[in-house]
């Protein structure tokens, strides 16, 4: 990135957390449909039915998929239970598809900052019915100050359930620890850089650095065995996963965020890599678009062309239409 670029991206994740300007845009009849309008490049609509029509235009195409319903750090009682329903009727709805989904969630959507118990049943209940259909849960990152939290409940569930994941945040320093503990467990390992602004005492920023330990941390895994969702849309990364003959293991897949590089996932998947695209849906997209335009900030234009222009939207590149 450029210095003003860097820049960009800084402000769009501070922005991206400020609940003042979150709650001018939601409740704004102007900012509102405009914004949304952008994040449909990158998030699939709001409610369930828009997901699993992509879905399964996409399954048809040879993709293999992970969804999740989006949010987090919620406080309400009521809207995480309302989020439990949510989830439990998207692992039903997968039974439409006809490939293993990963069904994503952040543990602070589920009730962690709550209740831990609460988060616990919640995810508990969750894997018994992923695994009635033939699915799987994988547990997203969050920010750092509830990393412990998170990869300590996971140690817990993965105990009881093969079928959870984790995923793991090259940027953290605290990672190839934390890579070591889960490597002891059974579940899928999804490996990401991080995309949470963190101070520099407890990550990497984006750097030549950040990228070897992420290539480090992808060694640990795919010489382990494990079955891992190596999660990048850095080209070098993927060159250099390709060149250690990583990307043809049996137990690799890539995995790439919908709307972002659908170019490499074709050229991927033309390859005969196994891809697994990322899909959202839900209202609380705001933060999610924040930080997609915030990883690329030229994509800034893309999206102010696609906020007047909606016929840019009608194919982001799957040769959807």
């Amino acid at each position: 990135m450029t210095p003003e670029e860097r820049r960009t991206a800084e402000i769009l994740r501070t922005i991206a957390r400020d609940e003042r300007i979150k709650e001018a845009v939601r409740t704004s009849p102007l900012l509102y449909p405009l914004l949304l309008t952008a994040a449909k490049r990158y998030v699939t609509g709001e409610t369930r039915a828009d997901a699993i029509k992509i879905a399964q235009r996409l399954e048809k195409m040879g993709y293999h998929l992970s969804m999740e319903h989006i949010g987090e750090n919620t406080l309400d009682s009521q809207i995480v239970h309302e989020a439990q329903r949510e989830f439990l009727a998207l692992t039903a709805d997968c039974s439409q598809l006809h490939t293993p989904v990963g069904i994503s969630f952040d543990l602070s959507h589920l009730g962690l900052l709550l209740d831990k118990g609460l988060a616990f049943s919640h995810v508990e209940e969750l894997a018994e019915r992923a695994r009635h259909s033939g699915h799987y849960l994988m547990i997203s990152m969050e920010e750092s100050t509830k990393t412990e939290a998170i990869i300590s409940m996971y140690e817990r569930l993965a105990q009881r359930h093969e079928n959870v994941g984790i995923t793991i945040q090259a940027h953290l320093h605290r990672s190839l620890d934390d890579v070591k503990r889960v490597l002891r467990l059974p579940g899928k390992i999804r490996l990401v850089k991080g995309a949470f602004k963190e101070p520099q005492e407890i990550a990497l920023g984006r750097s030549v650095e950040l990228n070897e330990r992420y290539l480090e941390l992808a060694d640990m895994c795919v010489r382990a065995g494990r079955e891992c969702s190596l999660a990048t849309h850095d080209q070098a990364i993927v060159d250099e996963l390709d060149g250690r003959d990583y990307l043809h293991r049996p137990n690799v897949e890539v995995e790439l965020l919908y709307g972002v590089r659908p170019e490499l996932a074709h050229a991927l998947r033309e390859k005969g890599v196994p891809v697994r695209l990322y899909l959202t849906y839900g209202t609380e997209w705001y933060l999610y678009l924040c930080h997609r335009l915030a990883e690329h900030p030229p994509h800034v234009h893309q999206a102010i062309a696609d906020m007047f222009d909606t016929a840019r939207l009608q194919d982001v590149g799957y040769g959807m239409s």
